[in-house]
């Protein structure tokens, strides 16, 4: 018995990099960029994980990636605000027609380059992308086109990387549990699931065993925007996502086995849940003993052979987050590994016990 252990994908920045990316340095940052990336894969190697991901360390955010260096993009979008007051802000989409300018396959294609192992690769929710249209429209321009073209964009997104062989590719919705912030009546949440399906919906389901759907109260500088809102509210809506994969924020809920509950009533069969097992917005590193104990603790609810585990979010979803150390972050990560080769052990010989 093996239970699959998966990252979610952003590893802290060096200093080094982050100087240069404030001060635009451009005739060094590429070779930077391809340090930071050959570092971290290797780094992410040696803590015994059997899949890899590039660290994001050539995003400058994992919600606006495709947008940096467009020309019809500008300032003064949505504000964030996170519980430590600090707050983030969507552009705004200036004129049609809404291109990506920068594909996630580009990412995947470098991490591949440094390593053997499977590369997983993280992708931006349509429904994040669909916040940059302006409330008050665009003149020719009109919000049902915008979609059309939003929900294209996402998929081709998507499918490069499943045609250039990644691991999985996992939708970042970060955006979910904060609606139920925004709107307590549910109704943007489901439109934002709804929005999502239009992509996933269209794969194939082999395709969509490889896909996967990634949820947290939000990440930056230690702070959430939406850890205030009932997890449990939220997980029976997401779990109408049409993907196979499921990677939930866990490790920092106060009521897991309330969570749990809700996981074991609202998942289907076929579907993989990915747990969090250790928490990113704190810098105690969990034992591989905490870790083995969550695990056994969750396979009383989810079955094992549908059980994975992963870290809560990203350690840095920001390029300007420094709150984590990289150090940190490849501890929690060994943790996380060691750990659930330990629950897989015990899991293994209880169930075999059982069955003899």
């Amino acid at each position: 018995m093996n239970i699959p252990t998966e990252p979610i994908g952003s590893i802290p920045r060096t200093a080094e990099l982050l100087e240069a990316i404030s001060s635009s340095d451009s005739e060094n940052l590429e070779k930077l960029y391809n340090h930071a990336v050959e570092a971290t894969v290797s780094a992410f190697e040696k803590t015994g994980s059997p899949v890899v991901t590039d660290g994001e360390q050539t995003k400058a955010s994992f919600v606006t990636y495709p947008l940096h260096g467009s020309p019809n993009i500008t300032e003064g979008g949505m504000k964030i605000p996170f519980a430590d007051g600090h707050f983030r802000q969507l552009p705004l989409l200036t004129k049609g027609p809404f291109r990506y300018k920068n594909y996630a396959v580009q990412y995947l294609k470098k991490a591949q380059q440094f390593t053997g192992k499977p590369v997983k690769q993280a992708v931006i929710s349509a429904s994040a992308l669909s916040l940059i249209y302006p409330p008050g429209g665009i003149e020719g321009y009109p919000q049902e086109t915008f979609i059309e073209d939003l929900i294209n964009e996402c998929e081709k997104d998507i499918r490069q990387c499943l045609n250039n062989s990644a691991w999985k590719v996992q939708m970042d919705f970060t955006e979910g549990r904060l609606s139920l912030k925004l709107d307590p009546s549910g109704n943007v949440l489901q439109h934002f699931v709804d929005l999502n399906n239009r992509v996933f919906n269209r794969f194939s389901d082999e395709e969509r065993k490889r896909l996967g759907i990634h949820v947290c109260p939000g990440g930056g500088h230690d702070s959430t925007n939406s850890a205030d809102i009932d997890y449990t509210r939220f997980l029976p809506v997401l779990f109408k996502m049409n993907v196979g994969n499921y990677y939930l924020q866990y490790a920092s809920e106060t009521d897991r086995k309330k969570v749990l509950q809700t996981v074991k009533e609202n998942m289907k069969p076929g579907q993989m849940v990915f747990l969090g097992v250790t928490d990113v917005n704190s810098s105690r590193i969990e034992s591989k003993e905490e870790v083995r104990d969550t695990i056994i603790e969750a396979a009383e609810y989810i079955p094992v052979n549908q059980l994975g585990t992963t870290d809560d979010c990203g350690f840095s979803p920001f390029c300007d987050d420094i709150s984590t150390t990289r150090e940190t972050a490849f501890a929690k990560i060994t943790a996380r590994v060691e750990g659930t080769k330990m629950a897989s052990q015990i899991l293994a010989q209880k169930y075999h016990t059982i069955s003899q």
